[in-house]
Order: structure tokens, then sequence, then C-alpha cells
């Protein structure tokens, strides 16, 4: 007699290597599986870790995302996708640079509405473009920098005072989603929001999500277990700032 554990623990294994086969980073991927599924980001995170198995229309939701036959998701019956499905092309990263005509040697990168919490996080639910900010092209290219997955975003709040102020101009890789240690990144987290933060491998197992202020009485930090991570979504490494002195 199948166990309902043997059930959960197949389901997993077919889960993450569609997961993988789809190149989506083991750091946050319930928060991504969750957005491209529309679902939420718990719901992943409990299929994730063999804590429960997706009903039937999640399942398919699931499954459409993750370009695999929802028979062989669910059941592992026949082969993991269509013979005649085609690659689809990957709208994560849409072209946002552009070269300015005025300004030869200038790349233009968009500016967004959107806000990274250096505080308690903040709510995106609406972000539209602000603008055009131009960088050097040279620059980008010295700093292997590719202008299709930049974007510019505000900084708001105190918390990571005083490598970021409040109001700082960032600009974020969203083509770095790799937590690295000692890096800073912005992250989606489906309870605080947008987040802009310093990663900190922890020596325990897991990540520390570090404030630089000082204050640690107001900026705690936040340690992420392996089974919390996938919860935690990285948007992209903040790899400039810029603001008043």
């Amino acid at each position: 007699m199948v166990q309902i554990e043997d059930l959960r623990a197949a389901f997993v294994s077919r889960l993450k290597r569609a997961v993988a086969e789809k190149e989506i980073p083991e750091w946050g991927a319930g928060a991504r599986l969750a957005k491209m599924a529309g679902v939420t980001p718990k719901a992943t995170s409990k299929w994730l870790n063999g804590e429960s198995m997706p009903g039937g229309a999640k399942m398919l939701a699931v499954a459409n995302a993750l370009g695999v036959r929802v028979e062989w998701l669910e059941y592992g019956r026949g082969d993991m996708r269509e013979a005649a499905t085609l690659p689809v092309l990957d709208e994560r990263v849409p072209p946002r640079g552009f070269e300015l005509e005025n300004e030869p040697g200038y790349t233009g990168v968009l500016q967004l509405t959107a806000q990274g919490s250096t505080g308690s996080g903040e709510d995106n639910t609406h972000v539209e473009i602000r603008g055009v900010m131009a960088f050097k092209s040279s620059w980008l290219r010295a700093n292997n920098l590719n202008q299709r997955h930049l974007d510019v975003i505000y900084a708001n709040g105190h918390s990571m005072d005083p490598t970021i102020n409040d109001g700082d101009v960032l600009l974020v890789d969203e083509s770095k989603i790799e937590p690295k240690d000692g890096q800073i990144f912005a992250m989606q987290s489906a309870t605080k929001g947008t987040i802009v933060k310093r990663l900190v491998k922890s020596d325990i197992g897991g990540w520390i999500i570090r404030s630089d202020n000082p204050d640690k009485t107001r900026y705690g930090d936040e340690t992420l277990r392996d089974g919390e991570i996938n919860e935690v979504r990285i948007i992209g490494r903040v790899v400039w700032r810029g603001g008043m002195l």
C-alpha cells in the first residue's frame, strides 16, 4: 500500500525537477512559482517542502506555468512534456535599455515608481515608468552590466543607513538573483513587500537578512531557514546607488 508520504515525496521530486529545468533559482523558488501560477507563496512553499499537494485546479496551474503535463506532474504518468511543445521565450527580462539619440555614448535605463524599503517593507502594488536615467555605456560594459536587465528604483527608509539613505537612487540588476554573502539585494517578501537588505550567510544554515543601520533594537536581523527561503524572491542585486551626501 502506497503511503501518502511516498506520494508526496514522489511529487516533490517531479516538481523540483520541473522547477530546475525551468531555470528557476532554488532561492525564492516558491515565490517565483507562486507568481507564475497565480497562487500564494505559502502554498508553493508547502508543496516544495512536501507538506501538502495542490488540488486539481492548482495542480493544472502549476503544470501550465512549468510547461509540463499535469498527468506527469501529479502522478508521474507518461512523458514530462508534450512532444510538440515549442520553446517558450523568456518573458522575465523584457528589453528595457536603449541608446539615447541625443546623447551618444549613453544608455537609458528606465526609472520605475517602485520603492525598495530600507525599513519594514514597501507594498508596490502598482508600478509605472517614471522616466529614464542615463548611464555611460562604457561604464555599464566595464562593470559587466547588461542594460536589458537593469531598472532604477528608489530607497525608502533608514534601515540601510549609512550605506543607503532614504530617497537614494538604486540601480538593480535583475539578472543577479543568486544569493551572495555580503551583497545587497532588492527582494520581494510575501509579508513585507519589497525590501532592500544585505544577505549574510548564516553559520548555522540558511541566510540572514541584515540592515546596515547599527541600531539593532529597531533594525534587527531576520534569519531565513531552508524552508523559509522559498517565500522570499530576489528581484536583483543593487549594483549602484546615487544620492545626496
